[in-house]
């Protein structure tokens, strides 16, 4: 009889806690049982592990083996135990010495020749193992750069499951590896991305434009409304080019998600870029909020966390998919219900919704080119709630072009100079907003804007007059706050005043005066 343990990651969400794996080898009828509530995958664990064994020349012999999944209550997922209920029957098994692979943590899935397959989640996983002190980490070599990310981590790659053994001092017959097994080649190396798009390719459309840099500038949400060929998607796609940087802690909460979502590339380290997600108009809402069968997977809305989630024909989208929005514009996360448990990954996005005025596409301030009739266009625009829009901060129309601005087109600002006006609000807002727990105006809680930075009467007085006639909400008020800072951010003011509080309004109320 013999029993060998080490360590393995259950990850729930971005949250991952330590798993003991035990292997309990003892005489009787031969068996291979697996307890500690495995999914399905991981229960199928039994016949990779036998095949990856038998591989390698330490097949099982005739006895009853049960690996038991600690604690037991928790639920665990996905075919990243193999590693780690392979070396620990093979600790049972005298092969590996059993006080050495205890303090190591394996993460891998193993194929039946043996090889090591990567797993999702990596870099979640290894930061888990790290804040458990337990920072010797074993991991499939596709997965290394990933874990080596993790400060203070140790890690080891390995190819195969007799890559393992002898690492850990233990003995395999000669040609265990699997003869399949490629070292990865310089032509393999992933392309280097495209450069952005620049924000001078976007021709005339001041007003949108500047809508877009203090969209950028206070991390606000965006609707573009008005016909196409306006330029709406081009506005929306440069957005993230004038964004700043994301910090370390940004960079891997971003990292992580991308890493269990499986859409990683460890070779270029941690992401440093706003992510920008687009998903397509017949999108459904796992594919948006996340879910999926089994293991629940990030969805796009998380896949944008610190980053730009853009609806293009917003109002195509299903309703479901809009309104499940409203959560997360709000708090800034998402939680994934399953009945075999839940999930929560980050989501601090900003909405970048682009919409036409009707079906058609071509209703204008005369209106003479429409052909839609006057209860289609409000259907149409109906498809984005009440609800969803009280929680945009920048509603701007944006008119098509004309033969003057194409025929004067020529020397807008680039991406880069409008990119520095952005990221000096930004640091402004960072230096008002320290200790706050927001990280730009668009993060600000209601009652610092009303407590602590509250402006004087007649500063809002605008806004009073709107909140009075029903035209914005108490949350629409604050917006407007939040958006009144920005700009005076941009310009370098110590606070916002009655110009820029009615700006704010205006962009607020899509050009619309409010009566005073």
């Amino acid at each position: 009889m013999g029993l060998g343990a080490t360590r393995g990651i259950s990850l729930v969400g971005l949250s991952g806690a330590v798993v003991d794996v035990e292997a309990f080898v003892t005489p009787g009828l031969p068996a291979f049982v697996v307890t500690g509530l495995p999914d399905t995958s991981l229960g199928q664990a039994r016949d990779r592990v036998r095949a990856a064994l038998a591989g390698i020349g330490c097949g099982l012999p005739s006895r009853r083996v049960v690996v038991g999944l600690s604690p037991a209550s928790l639920p665990k997922q996905g075919s990243g135990f193999d590693l780690a209920v392979a070396v620990a029957v093979l600790a049972a098994e005298g092969v590996l010495d059993r006080d050495v692979v205890r303090g190591w943590v394996h993460l891998g899935e193993l194929g039946l020749d043996g090889r090591l397959r990567p797993v999702r989640g990596v870099l979640p996983a290894v930061v888990a193992a790290v804040a458990a002190g337990l920072p010797r980490v074993v991991v499939p070599a596709e997965n290394a750069a990933e874990a080596e990310l993790v400060p203070g981590a140790r890690v080891r790659g390995a190819r195969s499951l007799a890559d393992v053994v002898r690492g850990h001092g233990g003995e395999v017959d000669d040609g265990a590896d699997p003869p399949d097994v490629d070292e990865p080649s310089a032509a393999a190396a992933p392309a280097a991305g495209r450069p952005a798009p620049d924000l001078a390719d976007v021709v005339g459309q001041a007003e949108a434009r500047r809508a877009v840099e203090v969209a950028a500038a206070g991390g606000h949400h965006l609707l573009l409304l008005g016909p196409p060929g306006a330029g709406k998607t081009m506005l929306a796609a440069r957005l993230p080019g004038l964004l700043p940087d994301l910090d370390d802690t940004e960079a891997v909460e971003v990292t992580a998600v991308h890493s269990v979502a499986g859409t990683f590339d460890a070779t270029g380290g941690l992401l440093r870029r706003p992510p920008f997600e687009d998903p397509h108009h017949t999108a459904t809402a796992p594919a948006v909020i996340g879910g999926g069968s089994g293991v629940v997977r990030p969805g796009a809305a998380s896949r944008a966390h610190r980053g730009v989630l853009f609806l293009d024909e917003a109002p195509e989208f299903r309703a479901d998919v809009l309104e499940a929005l409203r959560q997360p514009l709000e708090q800034g996360s998402l939680v994934v219900a399953r009945a075999g448990g839940s999930a929560r990954y980050p989501a601090r996005f900003q909405l970048v919704m682009a919409a036409n005025p009707c079906p058609c596409g071509q209703a204008s301030g005369k209106g003479d080119a429409c052909s839609c009739a006057p209860v289609a266009r409000r259907r149409y625009l109906a498809r984005l709630s009440g609800p969803l829009l009280d929680r945009v901060d920048l509603q701007v129309e944006v008119a098509a072009p004309t033969r003057v601005a194409l025929a004067t087109a020529g020397g807008e600002e680039t991406t880069a100079v409008v990119a520095a006006r952005v990221a000096t609000a930004r640091a402004a807002q960072a230096e008002r907003l320290r200790g706050t727990g927001a990280r730009c105006n668009g993060e600000a809680p209601g009652p610092l804007l009303r407590g602590a930075l509250r402006r004087p009467p007649d500063v809002v007085h605008d806004l009073d007059v709107a909140l009075d006639g029903g035209r914005l909400t108490v949350r629409g008020y604050d917006r407007v706050l939040r958006t009144a800072w920005t700009l005076a951010d941009l310009e370098g003011a110590a606070a916002p005043d009655r110009d820029h509080v009615g700006a704010a309004l205006l962009l607020r109320l899509r050009g619309r005066a409010v009566a005073a």
